[in-house]
């Protein structure tokens, strides 16, 4: 039989066990206070110069030489070993590789970006490129949580439920938070959880390999049902629920699934309407192609559009950029398909005026080594996981375009200036949005929880 710590506590030594958990427990309901209403506005610290977030992840590690962080010196170098040597990774490497793709300037600031982006390259002057980012290991599920939950091991909230939480939802009948991705990353859910945080702050998952709302949300409509039996039904349920958590209020799950259930509910209609995309202009469509990844970057267009607060796409199955081997065709092909989406989301954005207060967010959970990895002894054509120093890119919102934060080392190895950890970006994105990341806490278990965990700085430099 199961029993939850509060269960075992309750009932073993006559129940004193949980006379100690009782201070802690109304501290924690105290602190975390919320209105009726979770996704309801909610002010925030400083003067946001962002709204919403739409955060583009490129699961599997981008080669940041390859890319946006352009390295002359492994042409010189290619096939040669490196003069300081290879820095300690997942897999053996071995000398330099230059990359095959050229790399050109672009706008008025000429920033350099490479021909695998030349669409998202004509948007320079809005972007800024921080090109010294660092995580703390060279794994997948350990980065990825770290990148979308501030922590590679224990499960935590997630930056989207974070900013649910902080700022509420501009549209009460769509989830505040929505993450697309045709199948599921490394660590699957993990990086779109609400952990402690209630339930209501958690990720709408859209299998975006479909195309109908149907198929999308499950469940979304009720076929035998009208909308009027159904809140009926609804408010029914919801007298009996609340009559069951009088005497449990120390039990969040249960105002998760309250909440859940009215939200379902309200999102018959609005849902509909949102994942329409025949809704949309045929210049509109056109302009973000019918592919996956141009319909994902239209919802997500869509999505904050109507107030939605965080939209996260990702663009494949597990880690698609993961290229080991074979990196010149993989990384062409994979951005071939997101270049495009990419940059008629940003030019539809620009035109629609929601770029000055839409923040755009680009990168992976790390990088790739500029030296050739080794399989059995022999280059492979590909690139190992490197988080000593890699690209992130960051646009509207309050960022000051066409520019380059940061550097790696002459070779695209290490972070060598202006260093940036993932606690500093999240730090960072949270001020953007108005929310000082060491006052956004939530007490649990008797202590105060926050995104960036004991540190984290914002880069300021990088705020126009």
């Amino acid at each position: 039989m199961f029993l939850s710590r509060r269960e075992m506590l309750r009932q073993t030594g006559m129940g004193f066990g949980l006379l100690g958990a009782i201070g802690l427990l109304a501290n924690d309901a105290s602190a975390n206070d919320q209105s009726s209403n979770p996704l309801a506005v909610k002010s925030p610290h400083l003067r946001p110069r962002a709204k919403r977030v739409i955060h583009i992840y490129l699961n599997g590690g981008p080669s940041q030489v390859d890319t946006f962080d352009p390295k002359p010196a492994l042409e010189k170098y290619n096939g040669q070993p490196l003069p300081a040597g290879n820095l300690t990774t997942e897999r053996r490497t071995g000398a330099a590789m230059a990359s095959p793709f050229k790399f050109q300037k672009y706008g008025e600031s000429g920033l350099e970006v490479s021909e695998l982006f030349t669409r998202t390259g004509q948007h320079v002057d809005d972007i800024c490129f921080i090109r010294s980012m660092q995580a703390n290991t060279p794994n997948h599920e350990q980065s990825m949580r770290l990148m979308n939950c501030g922590d590679e091991r224990l499960s935590r909230p997630s930056m989207g439920a974070w900013l649910t939480y902080g700022l509420g939802s501009d549209n009460e009948n769509l989830p505040g938070f929505v993450t697309m991705c045709p199948g599921l990353p490394v660590a699957d859910v993990s990086n779109w959880r609400s952990s402690f945080l209630p339930g209501i702050y958690q990720g709408t998952y859209l299998d975006t390999r479909k195309t109908t709302v149907e198929e999308l949300i499950e469940d979304i409509r009720n076929g035998t049902v009208s909308l009027d039996d159904q809140r009926r039904q609804l408010t029914l349920l919801q007298k009996l629920n609340r009559l069951h958590q009088t005497p449990r209020q120390d039990t969040p799950e249960l105002e998760a699934r309250i909440q859940s259930f009215e939200l379902a509910y309200r999102m018959q209609t609005e849902a509909s309407d949102a994942f329409d995309l025949n809704q949309e202009p045929q210049h509109i469509r056109e302009l973000y192609g019918d592919t996956l990844h141009g319909r994902q970057m239209l919802l997500a267009r869509r999505l904050v559009e109507r107030g939605v607060r965080f939209v996260q796409c990702y663009h494949g199955d597990v880690q698609p950029w993961d290229s080991h081997d074979n990196l010149e065709s993989a990384h062409r092909n994979l951005a071939g398909e997101c270049d495009g989406p990419i940059a008629a989301l940003l030019t539809d954005l620009k035109q629609r005026g929601m770029l000055e207060d839409t923040l755009v967010v680009c990168g992976g959970e790390f990088g790739r080594t500029p030296s050739v990895e080794l399989a059995n002894g022999t280059p492979a054509g590909g690139r190992d996981h490197n988080h000593y120093g890699f690209t992130v890119w960051l646009a509207g919102g309050g960022v000051k375009g066409g520019t380059v934060y940061g550097a790696t080392d002459e070779f695209g190895y290490r972070a060598v200036e202006n260093p940036v950890h993932v606690h500093d970006l999240h730090a960072t994105i949270l001020h953007l949005l108005g929310l000082d990341h060491t006052r956004l806490t939530y007490r649990h278990a008797g202590r105060d929880f926050r995104l960036t965990d004991v540190f984290g700085n914002v880069v300021h430099d990088v705020i126009g």
